[in-house]
């Protein structure tokens, strides 16, 4: 896995520098755990705008999809736009107020994103999207049809700049805080699957499959670490 190019002046960190994490494969495994991400635009008023939304990464791309009507992306696919990532770990109970932290991996890329025309190209980026959320699921489920390609929006930005910052480990109390009777610690924070409910249409003779049953399992990749 190739390493990260150097830090740009925006993907460069000044505060905590010792955070930064530049190295392309720990950014790129942050990228397909998070399943949630918040894209950055200025809108025709000037005005920002962040929405919150879904990404899939495929090789050095980021993809990001939605309605084919959606202002926000139709912005987008015309001017730079900034898309975080954040995964929260773990709270860190310090003895004093002022130095309770979280632990926390988070990812910020930075970029001008391409819209994609191609129905192949589209269905490639789905493709992602779908065994990101659920692996296995796309050969169970009915592709989408050109029309509904047609009424999707998928922008594709390469990962050229962006960062991660982390951070782990425990309190960071002052010297003489460590005097005092308070229990100070981290307590870890997990995202898991719960067990299936079916849909109130599923047909009688529908067991649920494998591949969501396994979620539980699977799901280990959305407990942090």
């Amino acid at each position: 896995m190739a390493s990260q190019k150097r830090p740009r002046p925006r993907t460069k960190l000044r505060r905590m520098p010792e955070r930064a994490v530049n190295d392309r494969e720990p950014i790129n495994e942050i990228l397909d755990e998070a399943v949630v991400s918040h894209l950055g635009i200025v809108d025709d008023s000037g005005f920002p705008v962040v929405i919150p939304t879904t990404h899939a990464r495929i090789g050095d791309d980021l993809y990001i999809h939605g309605s084919a009507a959606s202002r926000t992306l139709k912005r987008a696919a015309k001017s730079e736009i900034c898309l975080t990532v954040t995964l929260l770990d773990g709270l860190i109970l310090a003895r004093s107020a002022l130095n309770h932290d979280v632990t926390y991996r988070s990812v910020v890329v930075f970029g001008e994103p391409e819209l994609l025309r191609g129905p192949e190209a589209k269905r490639e980026a789905l493709h992602a999207f779908t065994e990101k959320l659920v692996p296995g699921r796309w050969d169970e489920v009915r592709e989408p049809t050109d029309r509904e390609l047609k009424m999707t929006a998928v922008m594709r930005m390469p990962l050229d700049e962006v960062s991660a910052k982390v951070r782990t480990g425990g309190p960071k109390d002052v010297d003489e805080d460590y005097e005092l009777p308070v229990w100070a610690g981290v307590v870890g924070l997990h995202m898991t699957a719960g067990a299936p409910e079916p849909d109130d249409r599923l047909l009688p003779d529908v067991e649920c499959p494998a591949h969501v049953t396994a979620l539980d399992t699977h799901g280990a990749r959305w407990r942090g670490r």
